[in-house]
């Protein structure tokens, strides 16, 4: 994709993150990587309705610089660090979305409850060390409740979500706003009882190796 693709992109993600109830007002921001130096990330303060393409920020994420006169939101830095860190990821979502929020707050990690959970997710849900938005220690943590996993929880904050494109990380966020209703609603019932770990990780594994290829393969076709 271009760049002005890109751009229609994330707004049309904004959209959707939006009408799905994952993220209200200015809460939470998404980014695409747009090459092997940038970006295009979410303004800060900005509604997800109102946004137009000039709005969203052009960063370099290998050391965060920009000529916009519109501020990237606050989350910058961590969605630098997910590309420099993860070559296979090209998008990134941070929602404030209600369950994994509820969650998070409870300081919880949620081991793999649902074969697709685990298919797209990976072995479990981490949990992320609480640190303050925006600072250089929240970044460290999440980046490692990230590792070989497509989302994490952050806690007292919400949740983080990757995908190899766009329509992944938001199918990832959707996953995760499952998982953790899930997770609430059977703690009633004497709580959810997991998929073994090994068990966990063969599913991820075919999901990335494998069954998305198809899908992918297929969607290429439809177009």
């Amino acid at each position: 994709m271009n760049e002005k693709q890109v751009r229609e992109k994330v707004i049309e993600a904004g959209k959707y993150l939006l009408s799905s109830g994952l993220v209200v007002r200015t809460w939470g921001n998404i980014s695409i990587r747009v090459d092997d130096t940038f970006m295009l990330i979410t303004p800060s303060g900005r509604k997800y309705d109102d946004l137009e393409l000039d709005d969203l920020v052009l960063v370099n994420y290998h050391n965060l610089e920009f000529e916009s006169k519109i501020k990237p939101s606050s989350e910058t830095e961590l969605h630098a660090a997910i590309y420099m860190a993860r070559n296979e990821i090209n998008a990134v979502i941070h929602t404030h979305q209600q369950f994994a929020s509820v969650v998070a707050a409870a300081r919880k990690e949620i081991p793999a409850l649902t074969d697709d959970q685990a298919q797209l997710l990976g072995a479990s849900v981490k949990l992320a060390n609480y640190a303050l938005t925006g600072s250089k220690l929240l970044v460290m943590n999440t980046l490692k409740a990230l590792k070989n996993r497509m989302a994490a929880l952050m806690s007292n904050h919400g949740a983080i979500c990757l995908g190899r494109d766009i329509e992944e990380a938001f199918t990832a966020c959707q996953m995760l706003e499952k998982t953790c209703k899930i997770f609430v609603f059977s703690q009633s019932l004497g709580g959810a009882k997991p998929i073994k770990k090994f068990e966990a990780k063969k599913l991820h594994a075919d999901y990335l190796v494998n069954y998305s290829q198809q899908i992918f393969a297929n969607i290429d076709k439809r177009d």
